[in-house]
This record gives structure tokens, C-alpha cells and sequence, in this order.
């Protein structure tokens, strides 16, 4: 059965969701992200996806004061992602309860270090974000689409250490018109052993179930909860199904 990851993207310390990457289509879902993240966990989730919006913009880790409060109200295993362009960036997130991080454009503009991250903490801890556009990958916070081809790029990757991968199609992303499973498919087909979580567009509990169907071992869905597309109870069943 597919992981089921929430979202939790942060912007001036609240829980917030973007469209398409875009900054100026900010809405607020809740001023406490700490309690958002508490009622994913009242559901049975295991697993929550943090992303500061504003470190992402910034190019460093701001927003580690939320992450620290929803690490110790919580038992939920977070990875969190967002600006991180140092180790002392990846340092403050460990040390403020992030059991994972995921590097995005690091991973593109600073190769060296990123692979330095993956040597010093493991494969476990460090996540590839491949956030793409057309299949092209796109980082500074969605701002800027590289030539990188995306299915090529993770597979590099992949040789040099990375087990899991996080792809956002930006194209998707808060649209809530279903995920992009074809393109999953395709790098599912690729690299087969690699931890892919599909993030973007999804709408439903039928899409959550079609990316099931088609293989992807985890998915990241956010604008959908705040929407109401799905529901808590919703969550309760699913979790209850998996633990059964």
C-alpha cells in the first residue's frame, strides 16, 4: 500500500498553501502549522513533509522555530526541505527534530555538496527533490526551469547513492486536477528500485489510489486536506486499512 505523506508548507510561520510555485497566490490554512500537524497524526499518519517556502525563496533555512514545535508536539517522522545550502542548514534541521531533508537546488547548483551531505549523513537521511516542468527540472523555489531532463537526472543520482526521490510536477501542483501518474510510470519504468514519493495535483482519494495502482511506494499531498477534497476521516479509514 502507498505512504501517506501531508504537507505542511510555511510562509511567515503559517501553514499555507502556493499554486503552481507562485508566490503571490498565497493562501492561509491555519496560523499554527503545530496543530495541523497534530490532527495528521490524531488520523494515524506516520509521516509529514515540512517545506519552508520562505527559506526556499531566501536560499537558507528560516523557518526552523515551526519545525522545532511540531518535532516535539509530535512523534510524526518529518522530512523537511526548503533553502538548505550549508551544513549548518542541514545541522539546525537534525537538531530541530527533521528526521530526513530533501535537497533540490542545491542538488543542481552545488553538486559537490550535495554529494558531500550524502557521504556524511546517508542515504537515508538526504532526499533528492527533483521539482520538474515539463520534465525539465526547475529550482530557486520553482522560480527557475534549468535544461536538466528530469528522468536522466534522477537516474544519475541514483548511481551516485540516492534512494529516494521526492518529483513535484510544478504544472500540477495545487491545481487538485489528479497527479501526473503517467510521468511516474515512466520513472518508475527507469529506476525501478529507487523510493519515488509522487507530489502534485492530487485531488482525491481516487488519485491517491490510481498512483497506488500504478506502483509509487509514497505520495505527498497538501491543498486537497485544506480543501476539503479529503477528509480527516477520510485519513482515519485509509490509516486504519494500512494498519490492519
Amino acid at each position: 500500500m502507498i505512504e501517506l505523506v501531508p504537507a505542511i508548507d510555511i510562509i511567515d510561520g503559517k501553514c499555507v498553501r502556493l499554486i503552481q510555485g507562485d508566490y503571490n497566490s498565497k493562501k492561509v490554512y491555519s496560523e499554527d502549522p503545530s496543530e495541523v500537524a497534530k490532527s495528521f497524526e490524531g488520523c494515524g499518519i506516520k509521516r509529514l513533509h515540512v517545506v519552508d517556502l520562505d527559506g526556499a525563496r531566501e536560499g537558507r533555512i528560516i523557518n526552523y522555530r515551526v519545525l522545532e514545535r511540531i518535532a516535539s508536539q509530535t512523534s510524526l517522522v518529518i522530512d523537511f526541505g526548503g533553502g538548505l545550502k550549508c551544513d549548518k542548514d542541514l545541522e539546525i534541521a537534525f537538531d530541530c527534530g527533521a528526521q530526513m531533508v530533501t535537497g533540490g537546488s542545491i542538488a543542481v547548483k552545488s553538486p559537490d555538496v550535495f554529494h558531500e551531505w550524502l557521504k556524511r549523513f546517508g542515504n537515508e537521511r538526504i532526499i533528492l527533490g527533483a521539482d520538474a516542468k515539463d520534465e525539465k527540472i526547475a529550482v530557486g523555489g520553482w522560480q527557475e526551469t534549468t535544461a536538466k531532463e528530469l528522468i536522466p537526472y534522477i537516474e544519475g543520482y541514483h548511481r551516485d547513492g540516492i534512494t529516494k526521490v521526492i518529483c513535484t510536477d510544478i504544472g500540477r501542483d495545487g491545481m487538485l486536477q489528479g497527479p501526473s501518474t503517467v510521468l511516474y510510470k515512466k520513472i518508475r519504468d527507469a529506476v525501478p528500485d529507487i523510493f519515488l514519493i509522487a507530489s502534485g495535483g492530487v485531488g482525491s482519494i481516487k488519485d491517491i489510489d490510481d498512483l497506488d495502482a500504478a506502483g509509487v511506494p509514497a505520495v505527498i499531498f497538501g491543498k486537497a486536506i485544506y480543501e476539503g477534497k479529503i477528509t480527516l476521516k477520510e485519513l482515519e479509514k485509509r490509516m486504519t486499512e494500512l494498519n490492519v
